[in-house]
Formats: structure tokens, C-alpha cells, sequence
């Protein structure tokens, strides 16, 4: 018999509605059950993707006599921190308080007011080590709720003065980042190079999608400067090996969340749309700045991967697919995860596929021998050098690629999780429109106005000028989750990043909309919050209210508003919304230039404001002579932060093309501004890219 879990939106959730467990969803009538029962909360959080999430429900959660006890002890609590950031957030932060570290499966135990006393991790079946087993924890937990309740009101006070020490002040009268700070952060970041393997730091190692963003705008804003060059060569070197790393799946595209290793060999083999999302925007910025071709092609190939095994059929893009792949036991016929089991290869695979000489030449280039990079003696995929710079090497790789390709898609598969979460689709939208402008892929473009049509149709409610975001839909029905600040903006950054690319004065004025709920709802006096201040979700208020401005894999939403924000100040002439940014960005001027890669989106951000940004207006249509051209120049400009309004002159609602006209001839023009204050136009290309180059 399923149990609450069997209504609920999230996949992640729908996985555990089978348990035996009498799984609640977040919300106050679970802890109405805890207070009425006079017991603790047990707090699961995870989400679909992550591996030993599945160990965990596998060895506990579907154990009968495991669920009797937690049924009987605890009221449970399944969370999926996809769905809920917030709470997600929240009780990892007393998680890492208590531990000095956190991670998924994340195990919360709460009073039935909401204040954690206990939290941990995975839990083994049997004791593991200093690790007591799952059934030792529930018993001891109980025990200290029953007979020692005071330790318990003790343990909470102390994580609640931890999370109170551990808070970045947003700083009413703090200032956002300036050169000083942006001139630390890339000393940091120098330092933290791993000189051998690229990145930053040693295992686990993480793609730095943010950080190395604000290195390419820090290079295109100072080119000809040491620190400029320092940082140009730094994103390179980090972009060229995860390009050729078994992180990156050489054979059909997209990055896996992370390598386990230092060199970037053995992924986490789970894919994540906001990490895919992220990285073709960067690979593109890189090869718009650079030329380089590396970035083309990955910026290019991620977005066609993102499209091909992604696109729900309500043209949404999903979150995930697993690290793992579900095998049945040829001895037992049981079903069972196995991670990277669809990805990896063994020399005998390669020549069994692709014949003795092209196998051979393969399992060179990939790096796939014995004993193996991975386990059973299989092997990920990594390039031993760059088979694209020659033509014929490119030739053959391209069509061995294609074998692989197809024997690959004969596997069993990873499970996907088909959730469509708003900021995450913001991100993907971004990606999408500009990569297809810039390499003229129309194709991705038209993609990222469908995907944005879905979010907007799907997620958004009420009506008028003030709309109001669900965080997540399945199957085109939204999900209970009300949009937490990273929705709204990242969302409004896709549709921003939509209105550059095409003109169209809708998404504009939707992002408008969107960022009036911005700083009405999560900016006030006490500083930028993660949840709208008339959000009503009492047991997670009663701890704190969400406000983190660091970034994690994807930008707080803190940065993520700041960009937001500053780019809609450009375009439209805002006050409001340049200060609302500036306020976003004051936590990381206290502390960016010490912690580069906990503000990377912010500083990428900053190093925008500090350049203008740069203002273009596009006066013409697409029958205009030189009214393509103009547009592609100004969007093909590495100018931090850059916003693009292209249009008739006076277009209605695009306050950027007020007053503009074209040259007498009927050609279009292009006017170049900060803050709207504008240089003559110009009517070539060229002229236009000299007004854009960092020495104006």
C-alpha cells in the first residue's frame, strides 16, 4: 500500500511512496502529527539522482522492521532538495554545524516545532566503524527524546547560536565588490590552481562553472593587464581539461556533477541540467572571448545534449539522470543499481564494436586499458589529446563516435528524473538562446522560447503584473513547492538573455514582472532572503529565515538577483533595480575577494557592474541593411555583462530604443551606453566591436 508520498510532484519522492515506511511531505500537518504524538521529526532529505540516497532507502527504508521502528519512534519526513532548497539549505547548515560536514542522504532529527537536535548523513545497516547502524541511531534518539529532554533543548539552542555565528551579514550600508576585491579573488584563485590537473584544489573536484566565468569576464574587461592575462590563462587551462576529462562524456555529450579524483578520471556518473546549463554558457563566453574552438564545440555539443536527453514531452527540460543504471543479477534475477554501468568500456568492448584497427586506435585515444580507470576493469572515456585539431584525426573520431554512440544507446539506461524545476530551466534558456545566436543554430534558439512558454504557462499564477512561481511541474501540472529567489531569478535571467537575442519586448517585460517580486518579496531591511517574506511555512521560519548568498553548484539566489537585476537596470534605466542589485551583491563585497569559489556568480556580476554594463541599442528590423550584422557584432562581444535591445525606433516597452533613429539612408544604427548615456551610432560591425572593446 503507497503511502503520502503517492500525490506528490517530486520523482524522487514517487520513489519512495512504496516503502513501508509512513512517509509524510514537508509541511505543518506532519508536525501537527509530531506535537499531537509527542515525538521527534525524522527528516530524509535527497534527491533522484543521488547514489547512495538509493543505498540508503534500499538497505533501510524498504526494510519492514526498520520502517516498524521509525514508524513507531518518529513522524517521517521524505524531502526532496530539488523541490525544497530551502529546507534543504537550512538543515544542512545545522548539519554542518554539528559535524563540520554534510551530504546526501541527509538525516535531520526535529522537535516537533522544527529545531534540529540531531543530524547525520548515511546510515549502514550494521555498525561501520565509529558509524553506529540505522536502527542503533533511531533507538538512541528515542531514548534521549523520552528520558533526557533537556540534552535535547540544549543541542537545539547550540545549533541555533552556531547557525546565528555562521550567518554573512548582508550589511545594511555594506558595498558591493570593487577592484580591490575582484584583484584578491583572482590572487585567490591563482593560488588555489591545481597546477598539474587544472581546476581548483584536490578530490572530490567540481566543474567551477561560476568562478570561471568571472575569470573570462575579468579577462575580457582587462585583456592587455597581467591580472587580465592571468586570469584568460587560468579558465583555459581549467576548460581545456575538463573538455578532455572522463568527466566530460566524450561519446555523446554533457557533464557528469563531478570527478571523484583529483585528475578528473572517474566521475560521479549523475548529470545535472543546472551544471549542463551552466557550463555551455561558459564554454560559448570562453570561445567568444578566445576563439577557441574547444568552446564552440562543447558549448554546442551540451546544449544538443541537454535537448536530446532531457526534453520532456511539455517541451520542459528535466533535472537529472542517475549516477546509477538498474542491472538484473544474472544469478538471482534481483535488480539493483550500478553506477557509471551505461558509460564505461573495456578494450574488448572497443574491439568488438569498432573492428581490431579502429578499436585499438580508440582505446588509445580514450585512455581504455588494463587493469582500468574504473571498476571491473572497465574504463570512462578521456581524450588523450586534442583529435579535433587535425581534420582527417576529427573525421575518423567523429564517425567511431557515432558506433558508440549507438552501442551505448542499446544499454540499459540511468533513470531520469523528469521534475521541471524554474530556475534551473532559466539557466537552460540562457544557454540555449544565446549559443544558438552566436553559432547560428536558430534550432536552440526556438528551443529556448518553447521551454520558456512552458515555465511561464505552467508555473506561474495569479494574475496581473505581480506573478507568482510554483518551484516545480511534472507532466505539465505544477507541484505545491512555491519559488524560492533563485527561481524567479534565474528565471527572469533566461528570459533577460531571450530578449538580447531576439528583441521580442515580452520577455522583457515578463523579467520585469518577475524582479518586481524580487525586491518586494526577498529584499528588505534585514537584508535578501531565500523565501518571500509572506511565505507561511512556520516549522522551517521558526529556525531562520532561508538567506544564504553563497553559490553552491548553481548561484545563490543572491547572486543569481544581482545579475538579474543589474542587467534589467541596463536595459530599461531602473534605479530601483540597480540599487535591489547592488544590495544582492554587498555580502560578497565583505568577503568575495577571501572566498573566490563561494561568490563566483557574484563577482562574475560585479566585474559587469564595474565595466557599465554596456548598453547597445539596435535601431532597425531584419530588412534593414546591416541590422543582423549589427545585432550578431553586439551580441559576439566578450564586454562583461553586456545587454542588447534591438528593435523600431520607440518600440513600446523597451525603453532603450526610446528616442533612437535610424541613419538617414534607412540603414540601422547601433548606440553604445552606460547607464543611458550614449556615444554617436554607429552603422558597421566594426565600428560597433571598437565601441564594445574594453578601452571604451
Amino acid at each position: 500500500m503507497a503511502n503520502r508520498l503517492e500525490y506528490a510532484t517530486s520523482p524522487y519522492l514517487l520513489q519512495h511512496k512504496d516503502n513501508p515506511v509512513e512517509w509524510w511531505q514537508w509541511g505543518e500537518a506532519a508536525f501537527a502529527e509530531a506535537a499531537r504524538r509527542d515525538c521527534p521529526v525524522l527528516l530524509s532529505v535527497g534527491y533522484a539522482a543521488c547514489h547512495w540516497c538509493h543505498v540508503m532507502a534500499h538497505e533501510s527504508f524498504e526494510d519492514p522492521e526498520v520502517a516498524d521502528l521509525m514508524n513507531v519512534l518518529f513522524v517521517n519526513v521524505k524531502v526532496d532538495r530539488e523541490e525544497r532548497p530551502d529546507v534543504d539549505a537550512t538543515y544542512m547548515a545545522a548539519t554542518q554545524a554539528l559535524n563540520g560536514s554534510g551530504g546526501w542522504p541527509m538525516t535531520v532529527f526535529l522537535t516537533p516545532e522544527g529545531t534540529p537536535f540531531y543530524a547525520g548523513t548515511y546510515y549502514p545497516p550494521v555498525p561501520h566503524g565509529r558509524l553506529p547502524s540505522f536502527r542503533q541511531l533511531l533507538t538512541a534518539v528515542s531514548n534521549t527524546w523520552r528520558q533526557r529532554r533537556h540534552e535535547v533543548k540544549e543541542a537545539g539552542d547550540r545549533i541555533a547560536r552556531a547557525l546565528a555565528d555562521q550567518a554573512i551579514p548582508a550589511g545594511a550600508g555594506a558595498l558591493p565588490p570593487d577592484d580591490t576585491t575582484i584583484t584578491h579573488a583572482l590572487e585567490k584563485l591563482v593560488a588555489a590552481e591545481d597546477p598539474v590537473h587544472g581546476g581548483f584544489g584536490g578530490a572530490p573536484k567540481f566543474p567551477p562553472s561560476m568562478v570561471t566565468e568571472f575569470l573570462i569576464r575579468h579577462a575580457a574587461a582587462q585583456p592587455a593587464t597581467p591580472g587580465g592575462r592571468a586570469a584568460r590563462d587560468l579558465a583555459g587551462r581549467t576548460l581545456r581539461a575538463m573538455a578532455r576529462s572522463g568527466m566530460y562524456d566524450q561519446v555523446a555529450g554533457g557533464f557528469a556533477r563531478y570527478s571523484v579524483d583529483a585528475g578528473w578520471v572517474v566521475p560521479h556518473f549523475e548529470k545535472m541540467l543546472y551544471d549542463n546549463a551552466q557550463l555551455a554558457r561558459v564554454y560559448l563566453h570562453w570561445w567568444r572571448l578566445t576563439g577557441e574552438q574547444v568552446g564552440s564545440r562543447i558549448a554546442l555539443e551540451t546544449c544538443d545534449w541537454m535537448l536530446s536527453e532531457l526534453l520532456t514531452e511539455e517541451h520542459g527540460l528535466a533535472s537529472s539522470l542517475d549516477a546509477d543504471t538498474e542491472v538484473v543479477d544474472e544469478e538471482t534475477g534481483e535488480r539493483h543499481g550500478e553506477e557509471g554501468r551505461t558509460y564505461v568500456w573495456t578494450p574488448e568492448d572497443l574491439l568488438t564494436h569498432l573492428g581490431p584497427e579502429d578499436g585499438a586506435w580508440a582505446a588509445a585515444l580514450l585512455r581504455v586499458g588494463r587493469p582500468g580507470t574504473f571498476e571491473r576493469g572497465t574504463s570512462t572515456a578521456q581524450l588523450s589529446h586534442d583529435v579535433w585539431a587535425d581534420p582527417f584525426t576529427a573525421a575518423r573520431w567523429q564517425s567511431l563516435r557515432e558506433k558508440l554512440r549507438l552501442v551505448r544507446a542499446a544499454r540499459p539506461q540511468p533513470g531520469r528524473d523528469d521534475k521541471v524545476v524554474a530556475a534551473w530551466n532559466g539557466l537552460a534558456i540562457a544557454a540555449l538562446a544565446e549559443t544558438g545566436a552566436l553559432l547560428n543554430r536558430p534550432d536552440l534558439v526556438t528551443a529556448a522560447e518553447r521551454i520558456a512558454n512552458l515555465v511561464l504557462r505552467v508555473h506561474i499564477h495569479g494574475s496581473g503584473v505581480v506573478p507568482r512561481l510554483y518551484r516545480v511541474s511534472r507532466h505539465g501540472a505544477h507541484g505545491a513547492s512555491a519559488g524560492v529567489l533563485e527561481d524567479y531569478a534565474d528565471l527572469a535571467e533566461g528570459l533577460l538573455t531571450l530578449h538580447n537575442v531576439t528583441g521580442e519586448v515580452r520577455w522583457l517585460a515578463t523579467a520585469g514582472n518577475l524582479l518586481q517580486v524580487v525586491m518586494a518579496q526577498f529584499i528588505d531591511e534585514d537584508g535578501v532572503h531565500d523565501t518571500a517574506k509572506d511565505a507561511t511555512d512556520q516549522a522551517l521560519l521558526a529556525l531562520r529565515r532561508p538567506a544564504d548568498p553563497t553559490d553552491n553548484a548553481y548561484p545563490s539566489g543572491a547572486s543569481a538577483a544581482a545579475g538579474a537585476l543589474l542587467s534589467y537596470a541596463a536595459l530599461t534605466g531602473s534605479h530601483r533595480a540597480r540599487e535591489a542589485a547592488d544590495r544582492c551583491l554587498a555580502a560578497c563585497g565583505a568577503v568575495g575577494g577571501r572566498a573566490p569559489q563561494a561568490f563566483g556568480w557574484a563577482l562574475a556580476v560585479s566585474v559587469a557592474r564595474l565595466d557599465g554594463p554596456r548598453e547597445v541599442a539596435i535601431v532597425g528590423d531584419d530588412d534593414t541593411p546591416n541590422f543582423r550584422d549589427l545585432r550578431l557584432a553586439a551580441l559576439a562581444s566578450p564586454a562583461p555583462g553586456v545587454v542588447v535591445s534591438a528593435g523600431r525606433p520607440d518600440a513600446p516597452g523597451v525603453p532603450l530604443l526610446a528616442g533612437r533613429e535610424t541613419a538617414p539612408l534607412g540603414e540601422a544604427r547601433a548606440y553604445v551606453c552606460r547607464e543611458f548615456v550614449c556615444q554617436l551610432p554607429v552603422t558597421t560591425a566594426e565600428e560597433l566591436e571598437r565601441r564594445l572593446g574594453p578601452q571604451n
